[in-house]
């Protein structure tokens, strides 16, 4: 995945590129920003550049970086694929226990200071070595304290990335000492251009799909799949028992449709599945909502995201009028901010059929 691969975040690559170039990186990095949206490939791509065998130079106009790497040379290829003895990425591991809500293991001290032993030498075989903490806010304390003392001193030939949805939990001394590299949300016309384009996906299912991910193109590829359609059709059942509901027995009877069905896997974990399914959910709720707004209003069918289902939005339309599909779309929001939280997700669909 080289710079050039990446969707998005065109002027944070050529400024990272160019930094590259003249071998003025700051040693360590912190990269911010949602889920999905590119974080983790920008980190592989800056591996690349660092330890491309056959590196790509070219002038620092348009769209072009200064230096890439190539993706095709044995360098490149292991760092993509996470073998590159050089690249380690260290990931936090997961953990069952016997409740309903299982969690999940931090990076834990004694692995970090063991990894920290090996980086500290110089590179096997690349110039450079480089270092990638994922979902780095599931750093202990400890473990962030055992990291100080390589970001206050690292070796001339280490590079440290954490990569982060949730800086804030990084303890201050951590965050002081590494730049930020805020990478925001995808455009919905990146997203459709990379389903389309990179991952080959039927335009009019890749369109609903970009619509409905909240400017995530991992979450865009869940969609895009048959769970897109299964959402969709969950969302209009929502509205439409909603609609039909008298009273709050029957909007709570509402509820379990909207639920996501997520099947028991030995040592996984399933309540954080259930959350991240019903939240892929809500944001199709949310689109679906946008969508009856504008039908609502006698908007032409090709401004819809959701183009193949307005024949089913119509009979909605009368019993959401546009003030009640703000309103709702307002309390979609709070509970996509529940997701977040590690509300129980039967909680959080209770309370949504009760407030929509």
């Amino acid at each position: 995945m080289a710079f050039r691969e990446v969707v998005g975040h065109r002027a944070r690559l050529r400024l990272i590129s160019s930094a590259v170039d003249r071998e003025s990186l700051p040693p360590s990095l912190l990269f911010v920003g949602p889920d999905g949206v590119g974080k983790r490939l920008v980190a592989t791509a800056l591996a690349q550049a660092f330890n491309c065998t056959a590196l790509v130079r070219s002038a620092s106009s348009g769209d072009s970086f200064p230096v890439d790497g190539c993706g095709q040379c044995s360098a490149c290829i292991r760092i993509a694929k996470g073998s590159h003895p050089d690249v380690p990425i260290v990931e936090p591991r997961v953990l069952r226990v016997e409740s309903e809500d299982p969690r999940t293991i931090p990076h834990d001290v004694d692995r970090v200071r063991e990894m920290l032993r090996e980086v500290m030498y110089r590179p096997f075989e690349g110039r450079r070595r480089v270092i990638v903490f994922n979902d780095a806010d599931r750093l202990t304390n400890a473990a962030q304290s055992a990291l100080l003392k390589m970001l206050e001193e690292p070796p001339d030939s280490l590079q440290c990335v954490l990569i982060t949805a949730r800086p804030d939990v990084l303890l201050p001394t951590v965050r002081s000492r590494c730049p930020r590299f805020t990478f925001g949300q995808l455009g919905t016309a990146e997203v459709l251009h990379a389903l389309v384009h990179v991952h080959g996906y039927d335009e009019s299912a890749a369109q609903m799909a970009a619509a409905s991910a909240g400017g995530s193109l991992r979450r865009a590829l869940l969609l895009v799949s048959e769970e897109l359609v299964v959402a969709q059709d969950a969302a209009i059942e929502l509205l439409r028992k909603v609609s039909e509901a008298t009273d709050t027995t029957g909007r709570l009877q509402a509820a379990p449709v909207f639920l996501p069905i997520v099947k028991k896997i030995k040592n996984v974990p399933v309540a954080p599945v259930m959350r991240q399914k019903l939240s892929e959910r809500l944001r199709v709720l949310g689109s679906v909502l946008r969508d009856m707004t504008a039908v609502g209003s006698g908007a032409d069918k090709k401004t819809l995201a959701n183009v193949g289902l307005r024949d089913k939005l119509v009979p909605l339309v009368a019993k959401f009028e546009p003030p009640r599909c703000v309103n709702a779309g307002r309390i979609v929001d709070e509970a996509l901010k529940a997701t977040g939280r590690n509300v129980n997700p039967k909680v959080i669909a209770d309370w949504l059929a009760c407030q929509l």
